[in-house]
């Protein structure tokens, strides 16, 4: 059964992609939403059915995404989302895509080569246990998770690594336990605005600080007359609590988003 969106523009959003799923979009994060959060990216496996749930809403709607801060291929990998005929993967929060087999993707910024040694430097100095870097060729994450205080760590990391991405020209996002340095202006809005060019109806589904973007996308687009709903994945106590907040439907993690989808896809079907 479908939940009932906390908002009026939230209901109308939901309405509108049942009401013509052949001109709606649906995005989903990855990380937090259709895998449970996991100290290792590279275990990131998705949630049992969701691969099943996301195949049937990308054959009853119009154009079905996963939108992620990974890299296009690595998201496919890692998920399986190979699997899924029609699914668009779209990484690096935009500057990546991958349908059918076939990946779009631009050079890495020179700011991010530059930036590559001197936070490497940075972590091996603090020698905080369990802190590490992860390469994402287009950005680079610093995660505090598996240290014994991963709140302790972030904040002790935040100010030296937001010197090196000022530096280099990035800006750093923070998320659960990580800090990204990426290249400016491109995030999850930048990503959802590209995917709803041109369709009739828009939804959203996020977990983290990095998906507030997204919800804004939806939100100026009900403001330019199309329809939208935007959901939050949430689990765990480091949850970020505006995504409940600001989310037209709020769901208990990756397990009640994979409910959610397939009741979707069936709402569709019926």
């Amino acid at each position: 059964m479908l939940p009932d969106p906390k908002t009026a523009a939230g209901r109308l959003g939901l309405a509108a992609v049942l009401a013509d799923p052949a001109r709606a979009v649906i995005a989903i994060d990855y990380d937090g939403t259709l895998a449970p959060i996991v100290d290792r990216p590279e275990d990131a496996r998705p949630q049992a059915g969701a691969t099943e749930a996301l195949a049937a809403l990308a054959a009853a709607v119009g154009r079905c995404a996963v939108v992620s801060g990974r890299g296009a291929k690595d998201a496919v990998t890692v998920g399986g989302l190979d699997a899924i005929p029609g699914l668009v993967v779209v990484g690096h929060y935009g500057l990546e895509s991958w349908i059918d087999g076939r990946l779009d993707a631009p050079p890495p910024e020179p700011g991010v080569a530059m930036a590559r040694p001197l936070v490497r430097e940075l972590v091996a100095a603090a020698a905080i246990d369990g802190v590490h870097v992860e390469d994402k060729v287009q950005s680079l994450v610093v995660h505090t998770r598996p240290a014994s205080d991963p709140a302790a760590a972030l904040a002790a990391l935040a100010e030296p690594v937001r010197g090196i991405a000022h530096g280099c020209g990035l800006e750093v996002v923070p998320g659960r336990m990580v800090l990204e340095l990426r290249p400016p202006g491109v995030d999850k809005g930048f990503a959802v605005r590209g995917l709803a060019e041109g369709w009739g109806a828009v939804g959203y589904v996020g977990d983290d600080l990095g998906d507030l973007p997204a919800y804004d996308a939806v939100e100026g687009l009900r403001a330019q007359g199309v329809p939208g709903f935007t959901a939050a994945s949430v689990s765990g106590d480091d949850a970020p609590a505006e995504l409940a907040d600001r989310a037209d439907i709020v769901l208990d993690g990756p397990p009640a988003v994979v409910a959610f989808l397939r009741a979707m896809a069936a709402a569709i079907g019926a």
